[in-house]
């Protein structure tokens, strides 16, 4: 009987948004949002699992942004504020609703929820969620993986190989400083490949990516198995293919599991349903809406008019559907019982903000399935390091340049019509920075330091969440107004420096609000550092076969 293999990897990442100067921040929302309704959720049924010794191995890719904000101690301060905030909002929602049971069931299971956030955050956590990713990983449930320093989208830097190199070693270095295992596995932000990034990403160790199904299809060689099994470029680096298929069932707002009519309607918050007068505390000045938590209506269908969310109905449904994704796994598998030689490795791979954010009965989907699959012989979890360490032959094959994204292309970050003209800026700077690099090499003291913050600012230009969210027309203001902040600082120091001068008060500032980074070496940026030998592989996997 064939095993159905499932290698589940969940890319956790956010653009670093810090602003010490302001005392609420809007964009930072979003990281307070993710904790709160994603990260601590995950957490906290993962230590369950843990705790019941039900076996389960998972990948989480957490990006060096999001790692830094989430070890920051004055994010969590503030997210601590924003978790009693929202726990307020709650208790006034409980008694607002008094005479309606549904609805006043909802704002007390939110309520409860946000209560066992905090006291996970501040016992287990010790308030750092790192804290709780590295226990899982030690305890052997987790493999922790990471990605380029900003989750910048690769293959449009793809001529710009001393600014990848930057992205992948900054993200490596990141890793194996805020965890206790060191990482050999390398999340390409957007599934984004193109022929070439395999060495640099050698060069660091990394033994295994991520990529999308379109990187086989259009592969010149012939895939032997599909995205059924793993495959190996060239130089030895092992590649997981996303299955589309079985991930449209999670992942398609229109057709998947989250768009199912039981489960809880996104969009209708209450941040935006109830008078200004009653949500201004929790809200933004000046008289900002924005999402609570607090969401009392089901998806019901399209229409305006919403049913009220049932908690039992929709957990009745998490069970329909967890059952129903090994159904479509056991049915693929028979389907290719006479053509493959090993059993399948099912690559799913998500933003771990689906789960509890964007489709709130995600988690609960997600410890359903493990529960399941713990009670059924021929499923089982794996992590790409399991497979490696197995030592299965596998066919050697070139992707082709590819992502996730919508096509399998790089139109949502590179469109002509949105946000294609940022490129010719981002460029500039890169090609100003490594210049910085080449003429200033081995500086110290305040220059090394200035250096370092141009770097950092280079980084964080690179960032595929600016051209993202100018696509999707969102938060586009911020997202402009980011692009340019750090082009600018860029200019500062560059034009600073060809006067041999530092400029030591915008310095300090910089630092205090970017303070991510910290042992970033600006002569990354050089050709020298490029041409320095590779590090020693502890592994050399290109050898296997």
């Amino acid at each position: 009987m064939r095993k159905n293999r499932l290698n589940f990897i969940f890319n956790a990442h956010l653009p670093f948004v810090r602003h010490p100067e302001y005392p609420k921040f809007l964009e930072e929302d979003w990281l307070y949002e993710a904790m709160n309704e994603s990260y601590l959720p995950l957490l906290r049924m993962m230590f369950r699992l843990r705790e019941r010794e039900i076996p389960f191995k998972l990948t989480f890719s957490l990006s060096p942004t999001l790692c830094s904000m989430l070890s920051d101690e004055l994010l969590s301060s503030r997210f601590q504020t924003y978790l009693d905030e929202h726990i307020e909002l709650g208790e006034k929602e409980i008694a607002r609703l008094s005479s309606d049971k549904a609805t006043r069931t909802l704002a007390t299971h939110y309520r409860n929820e946000m209560l066992e956030n905090r006291s996970f955050y501040q016992n287990e956590c010790q308030g750092n969620l790192l804290t709780a990713f590295n226990a899982l990983s030690n305890a052997g449930c987790l493999e922790l993986i990471t990605t380029s320093a900003t989750h910048a989208y690769l293959p449009v830097y793809k001529d710009y190989p001393i600014a990848v190199n930057a992205q992948v070693e900054t993200g490596v270095m990141e890793h194996n400083r805020h965890f206790d295992k060191m990482t050999d596995g390398f999340w390409l932000p957007e599934c984004g490949y193109y022929p070439g990034i395999e060495s640099i990403l050698r060069r660091h160790n990394i033994s295994w990516i991520s990529l999308g199904a379109q990187a086989l299809a259009l592969s010149p060689d012939e895939p032997e198995r599909g995205s059924y099994s793993p495959v190996k470029c060239p130089n030895g680096l092992y590649c997981f293919v996303r299955d589309e298929h079985l991930a449209s069932l999670v992942w398609s707002s229109k057709e998947g599991y989250p768009a199912d009519p039981e489960y809880r309607d996104f969009y209708r918050d209450i941040g935006y349903d109830l008078p200004m007068d009653y949500i201004k505390p929790y809200v933004h000045e000046p008289d900002i809406r924005s999402f609570t938590g607090f969401k009392y209506c089901a998806v019901t269908g399209n229409t305006a008019e919403k049913a009220t969310y049932d908690l039992d109905k929709a957990a009745a449904e998490v069970r329909s559907h967890a059952l129903n994704f090994m159904y479509n796994v056991r049915n693929r598998t028979r389907s290719m019982d006479d053509i493959l030689d090993l059993d399948p490795v099912y690559t799913v791979s998500f933003d771990a903000e689906l789960f509890g954010h964007w489709w709130y009965e995600g988690v609960q989907w997600l410890e359903q399935l493990i529960l399941l699959i713990s009670q059924n012989e021929d499923f089982e979890l794996i992590t790409p390091n399991v497979f490696i360490h197995e030592r299965h032959i596998v066919q050697v094959l070139r992707p082709a340049t590819s992502s996730w994204g919508e096509g399998g292309y790089s139109s949502v970050w590179v469109d002509s019509s949105t946000n294609a003209w940022l490129y010719r800026h981002i460029f500039k700077a890169i090609e100003r920075m490594t210049e910085l690099a080449e003429r200033f090499p081995a500086q110290k003291s305040l220059k090394q330091r200035f250096l370092n913050q141009a770097a950092r600012e280079t980084l964080l230009l690179m960032a595929s969440d600016w051209p993202f969210i100018i696509h999707n027309q969102t938060s586009s203001e911020y997202a402009l107004k980011r692009i340019e902040g750090h082009i600018q600082n860029l200019n500062l120091v560059y034009d600073n420096m060809c006067k041999n001068a530092v400029n030591t008060e915008w310095l300090v500032k910089a630092e205090k609000r970017d303070n991510l980074f910290k042992h970033l070496d600006y002569n990354i940026m050089s050709k020298a550092h490029m041409d320095e030998p590779s590090p020693v592989f502890t592994t050399d996997f290109s050898q296997e076969n």
